[in-house]
């Protein structure tokens, strides 16, 4: 669990993309240039990203740390594996 000051700056970030989403919908209602909608589309993502960034930080500093620290190789592996999964999932483009 990331502790309250990390989860008050995430939410102000994804509070900052929502804004930027509803900006690309007006974007996209005004008819605007189809480039400058990608630019913002991506420019959310990168935002996104960095919110993703920072709770995976948190999740390694804390859940995974506490894992390896306890003995329990059940759970060790289990953070090993969600960690995998995340990995896989992750798009380097």
């Amino acid at each position: 669990m990331m502790d309250q000051e990390k989860t008050a700056a995430t939410i102000v970030r994804l509070k900052k993309v929502e804004g930027q989403i509803r900006g690309i919908q007006k974007m996209l209602e005004e008819g605007r240039y189809c480039i400058d909608v990608v630019t913002q589309l991506r420019a959310a993502e990168v935002a996104l990203h960095r919110a993703a960034e920072v709770i995976l930080r948190n999740h390694l500093e804390t859940c995974v740390t506490s894992a390896f620290r306890s003995g329990d190789e059940q759970d060790r592996m289990q953070k090993v594996d969600e960690l995998m999964r995340v990995y896989s999932k992750l798009s380097f483009r």
